[in-house]
C-alpha cells in the first residue's frame, strides 16, 4: 500500500507548490475550463499531454485509448470530441500517436493478444492498406514508424469525417484538426503536416 500512498504524498506536495506559485491557482481553475486544445493521443503512460506540451492543467482537453484510435463506433471518443467542439469550443483537434507505439506493434505481430486484437484491428487495417509502402520501409523499427504516422494520418481523417467536425465546419466555427507525432527518445513533437481545417 506504500505505492499508493506515495501518490497522495505526492499530490499533497504538488498542490502546495501549485499553491505557493499562485495562490489563485486552484480558485481560478475550479471557476472555468477553456481549453483552446482536444488531445486524442495514446494511453502509453510516458505520453502525457499537459508534460510534453508544457500546459497547465485546464489548457488541453484530452481523450487516450490504446494507440489514439477514433474509431466512428467509439462512442467514449466521439462523445468527448463533441463536448470539446460543441461545447468548449476548442480551436484545435490534436491527434497524437507516439513513436515504439506497443499497440501498433501488437497489431502487426503474428499473434494472438486476447481482447485487445479487435481495438488493434483499426491498426491491423491501416497497415494492410498501405502494406506495398511499408514493405519498403527496410528495417522492422522503419516499418513501425512509419505505421505510427500512417495511423495518425488516418485518424486526422476519421475526426474530419465525424458529424461533429462536419457540422461545425459548416457553421462556420474555426476548427482545425493536427496531426503529430512523439519520439520518446528525444521527448519531441513532430507535426506531420496533415492539418484540416474544413470539409474536403
Amino acid at each position: 500500500m506504500k505505492d499508493i500512498e506515495r501518490l497522495f504524498d505526492n499530490n499533497r506536495n504538488w498542490a502546495d507548490r501549485m499553491t505557493q506559485a499562485n495562490s489563485h491557482f486552484f480558485k481560478d481553475l475550479a471557476e472555468q475550463q477553456r481549453p483552446k486544445y482536444l488531445w486524442i493521443g495514446c494511453a502509453d503512460s510516458r505520453v502525457s499531454a499537459n508534460e510534453i506540451t508544457g500546459l497547465a492543467p485546464g489548457e488541453v482537453f484530452v481523450h487516450r485509448n490504446v494507440a489514439n484510435l477514433v474509431i466512428h463506433t467509439d462512442i467514449n471518443c466521439l462523445s468527448v470530441l463533441q463536448f470539446a467542439v460543441e461545447i468548449l469550443k476548442v480551436e484545435h483537434v490534436i491527434i497524437c500517436g507516439h513513436y515504439g507505439c506497443g499497440g501498433v506493434q501488437a497489431a502487426v505481430e503474428d499473434q494472438r493478444h486476447g481482447l485487445i486484437d479487435n481495438w488493434l484491428r483499426h491498426v491491423r487495417d491501416v497497415y494492410h492498406r498501405n502494406e506495398e509502402v511499408l514493405k519498403k520501409a527496410g528495417s522492422n523499427d522503419a516499418l513501425l514508424r512509419e505505421l505510427c504516422e500512417l495511423n495518425v494520418r488516418e485518424q486526422v481523417v476519421n475526426v474530419a469525417n465525424t458529424t461533429t467536425v462536419q457540422d461545425a465546419w459548416l457553421s462556420g466555427q474555426a476548427l482545425y484538426v493536427h496531426g503529430w507525432i512523439y519520439d520518446i527518445h528525444d521527448g519531441l513533437l513532430k507535426d506531420l503536416g496533415v492539418t484540416l481545417d474544413k470539409i474536403q
